[in-house]
């Protein structure tokens, strides 16, 4: 309890003061937690100290979540993409042939390829875990789901979702599954994480983005080098997709 920490000559000073401050957070968070909080939408004037204790609740049951699983496969794609269109179809087959290989599939819950690839897991009787993220537009869990759970924040269920794979799979998808994607390159490129497959579904919607990359940020300006556009592989099929993944998982 808050009132417990005691202070002693050692434990004065930043480092205390510090520890004190994130102990008192706790305790204040545990009885301030609205039922129903406004979002965060500029600077605020002043610390919410139940937001402190939230973030930190999500990051346990997050992990808690996270570590029943081993082996796994992380889908991305537009939550857009319907029931029957190519994508969804390609998605569905790809983590139910995953899932007989013994991956656990993790998506964002949702609909679209989410819902494509939790689908295809849960028909092969494999494990399917969805990490939804509550929105504004209520965003539901699709109903092919062996385990799940609700984040209130982006930022604690993307470390979720990037710590969570072996393998990170990419479909077509709009500024979340990009921002997703980059967020994994980036931390395999500065070594954050350790270097994992990165497969990109689809020659025909990547390869426009990958062209720029090359051109642009590769040739003309430098701001990437070579060998960092070999952080990723585009393929057009499941039987490559399933094959390059098998051969490069290597946990």
């Amino acid at each position: 309890m808050a009132d417990e920490v005691k202070t002693t000559p050692e434990t004065k000073g930043p480092t205390h003061e510090k520890a004190r401050a994130l102990v008192d957070a706790i305790e204040a968070g545990k009885h301030e937690v609205p039922a129903d909080p406004a979002p965060l939408v500029c600077k605020p004037t002043r610390i919410e100290s139940w937001r402190v204790f939230k973030i930190m609740s999500e990051f346990v049951d997050g992990f808690e979540l996270i570590g029943k699983y081993g082996l796994a496969a992380t889908f991305f794609g537009s939550e857009r993409t319907g029931e029957g269109a190519p994508m969804y179809e390609a998605a569905r087959a790809l983590s139910g042939a995953l899932a007989k290989k013994g991956f656990a599939i993790i998506t964002g819950g949702a609909q679209g390829i989410m819902q494509a690839a939790n689908q295809g897991a849960f028909e092969a009787g494999g494990q399917s875990v969805g990490l939804n993220i509550r929105l504004a537009a209520k965003q539901a869990f699709n109903k092919y789901l062996t385990d799940s759970a609700w984040f209130d924040h982006f930022f604690v269920r993307k470390v979720m979702l990037t710590y969570s794979s072996d393998v990170y799979i990419y479909f077509p998808g709009g500024f979340g599954t990009l921002d997703e994607f980059f967020e994994i390159v980036t931390l395999i490129q500065t070594a954050k994480i350790k270097r994992l497959p990165i497969v990109l579904y689809g020659k025909e919607y990547w390869t426009p983005i990958l062209e720029l990359f090359q051109k642009e940020l590769c040739d003309k300006y430098a701001t990437i080098s070579q060998n960092e556009m070999d952080l990723f592989k585009v393929v057009d099929s499941l039987d490559e997709a399933y094959d390059y993944i098998v051969k490069n998982v290597t946990c």
